[in-house]
């Protein structure tokens, strides 16, 4: 089964929509502090299975971070980019507003759990809202000293597109991006032993490691530490290379792999719309017609536990403090707010929660800022990574996806494109001289237009000033020194950081279900498979967390379906190896790199060489002179002959290559 096998119960057996009958007995009351996707997502698991849910959201829109938002007053632009200002004609009588965002939503194709939920989520007539999302064509590398190439995001299904992809991968591993081709097979070779590695070494050893370390990148080329460390940490996770832990960015990074070599399947997909016109909004209608209690402008100010057990929470409610009650407790809220909750009480309960106090030094800033067009520039079929832009700029082209959605009805009616924009990194000097953290929101809007230009015109003019209507930086970033000018003083707070996975920070995170026996977990933060702060972590976390409520009270309810990450079983006896390496204190087996290479017909390059021949240095492939008896079990005379039979298939090549190596 693609995705992950399920590991927690079955499916549903009600009819899609129809809530669970109530539980025998009272029916049990569930509070939810905070309505982002793992409040949703608790509240729509608990809500079917008959449990009287409310939730609690500080803000008045629902979502959390996922939402999208009406950018009534964007700012305005001039030709010249340089006279900013703010102007209410922009929405009516024209039209509604136009749409923002805190930054745009990306469903990669090894998101499971979410995806699951959008299913019962009802849309239009017959559908739900998992048929507004959209796969897209291709992603474009887009550096800023040659022309942009793309990559595909669906593997091809047939010969000629076939060719086509192979040749932008060759030509981006063989130097269309400068990376030589011994670092390419390095890099590889790093890959195959993240693939080879057994959990407990990723657990323990990868975790402690971090990702630039992993790869070796100081002992390679410029462009090798560009793509490789610092390309794929700071655009996908908004992470450091040197401080974003090996086993998170190894394990997403080959998930994306997998996502793009299975054929037919979309490594990237996109909404069809605005997020909360189209999954958002229908959810919380859907939720609140099955018995959903949902408050906005409901702030929480105190967690009251006694005698080991969450009593009650404090929750200022549009000003006025309300003390709300339940049987159980579910937090949903970011790791910086719940931080700020944990008592005495609490921690004398379970002290592993002071551990989030700790978890909160490791959030980094990751903000959306969209640019309104006069003209639909389409520069690329999906997500472009600027590559080397200093801010770690990473966009997307929105209207090509939303078919149903017509944005010059919104605003002032002059609106025709729209380029949303990531910003994940803040402290490194912009084109500008300035770090985009000690920047004005005008002087962000300013050069991150500027570095999108500068990567995207290489060849063409695709981007150009007299093509900008206006632009809206998300809310959540203010100066909380309250300056005279709004668009001259510097953005010093983020009210919404991104939590982000260091070096052994995993022992930090909590589990769902913490030992206060009615107080459960359910955000990014938490301890899941998919183990990066996203919508799939928290709806993860959800389902772990209601599956900790029915545990609870005894529930003979279906407990939700929670899937582990996917890797190929091909690969399953290759970790089994080294988990039994592992468990005697033996590293990792680098022989297992140049006997599927082999396999495959590739070089044994300088690069390959220098990885087995760390790691086995009697392995094939390592320098030689090396001591060729030191692999156990290795039958030389036989070893060309299994790599031959190996081409013919994969899987039992494989398992002959093992048996090869003497396993």
């Amino acid at each position: 089964m693609r995705g992950g096998r399920a590991i927690e119960s079955t499916r549903a057996s009600c009819l899609r929509f129809e809530p669970v009958a109530p539980m025998a007995g009272a029916r049990k009351k569930v509070v939810i502090l905070g309505g982002g996707i793992g409040g949703l997502s608790a509240a729509h698991e608990l809500v079917r299975r008959g449990f009287d849910v409310e939730v609690y959201e500080r803000k008045s829109i629902p979502g959390g971070k996922a939402r999208s938002l009406a950018a009534a007053r964007p700012s305005l632009v001039r030709s010249t980019f340089s006279v900013p200002e703010t102007r209410a004609s922009l929405v009516a009588p024209q039209g509604p507003s136009l749409p923002g965002e805190h930054g745009f939503r990306f469903f990669p194709g090894f998101y499971r759990h979410i995806i699951e939920t959008m299913k019962e989520i009802p849309f239009g007539t017959a559908g739900t809202v998992a048929d507004n999302l959209v796969d897209t064509g291709e992603l474009r590398i887009a550096p800023s000293d040659r022309s942009s190439f793309d990559l595909p995001a669906v593997f091809p299904e047939r010969p000629a597109d076939l060719k086509v992809a192979v040749f932008a991968i060759v030509a981006e591993l063989s130097g269309k991006v400068g990376v030589p081709l011994d670092d390419a097979v390095f890099f590889a070779a790093k890959i195959w032993q993240f693939l080879t590695t057994c959990e407990e070494r990723r657990l323990v050893e990868y975790e402690r490691t971090n990702w630039w370390d992993f790869i070796e990148a100081d002992s390679r080329s410029p462009a090798y530490r560009m793509y490789f460390g610092n390309g794929i940490t700071r655009s996908l996770v908004a992470a450091k290379a040197r401080r974003a832990s090996a086993k998170t960015i190894g394990s997403i990074f080959v998930q994306i792999v997998f996502d793009i070599l299975l054929p037919g399947v979309a490594a990237d997909r996109v909404l069809n719309g605005p997020t909360n016109e189209v999954w958002i909004d229908p959810w919380l209608s859907h939720l609140r017609a099955q018995g959903l209690v949902y408050h906005f402008d409901s702030d929480v100010r105190t967690i009251r536990c006694e005698r080991g057990r969450v009593q009650s929470v404090t929750v200022a409610v549009r000003n006025t403090l309300r003390e709300v009650t339940g049987d159980y407790f579910v937090a949903a809220l970011p790791v910086e707010r719940m931080a700020e909750l944990i008592s005495p009480e609490l921690l004398a309960a379970d002290p592993s929660l002071a551990n989030l106090h700790a978890l909160t030094e490791y959030v980094e800033w990751m903000i959306g800022i969209q640019y309104y067009l006069t003209v639909d520039v389409r520069v690329a079929r999906g997500h472009v990574i600027h590559v080397d832009s200093p801010w770690a700029l990473t966009s997307i082209s929105q209207p090509q996806f939303w078919k149903n959605f017509d944005i010059s009805k919104r605003g002032d009616g002059l609106v025709r494109g729209l380029i949303s924009v990531d910003i994940s990194d803040w402290d490194v000097a912009g084109s500008n001289g300035k770090e985009a953290q000690i920047c004005s929101r005008n002087e962000i809007a300013l050069e991150t237009w500027a570095q999108l230009k500068k990567s995207m015109n290489f060849s063409d003019e695709l981007l150009r000033d007299d093509q900008l209507h206006s632009w809206f930086l998300d809310p959540g970033l203010i100066d909380a020194d309250a300056d005279a000018n709004r668009l001259t003083s510097r953005v010093d707070t983020n009210l919404e950081p991104l939590l982000v996975n260091y070096v052994d920070t995993w022992r930090l995170r909590p589990e769902a279900v913490t030992r206060i026996p009615n107080l459960f977990m359910a955000s990014d933060y938490v301890r899941t498979f998919t183990d990066l702060a996203t919508m799939e972590a928290a709806n993860e976390a959800a389902r772990r967390a209601v599956n900790g409520i029915l545990n609870a009270c005894g529930s003979r309810e279906e407990r939700c379906e929670i899937w582990n990450l996917h890797e190929p079983a091909v690969f399953a006896p290759f970790r089994a190896h080294d988990r039994t390496r592992y468990r005697k204190g033996l590293p990792w087996d680098g022989s297992e790199v140049a006997l599927p290479m082999s396999a495959l017909g590739l070089p044994a390059t300088r690069a390959l060489q220098q990885v087995v021949g760390r790691a086995w240095p009697g392995a094939i492939g390592a320098p030689r002179g090396a001591n060729a008896a030191a692999m156990p079990g290795a039958r030389e005379d036989n070893i060309e002959e299994a790599a031959l039979e190996a081409r013919a298939s994969s899987d039992e090549g494989l398992r002959r290559l093992r048996i090869v190596s003497g396993r």
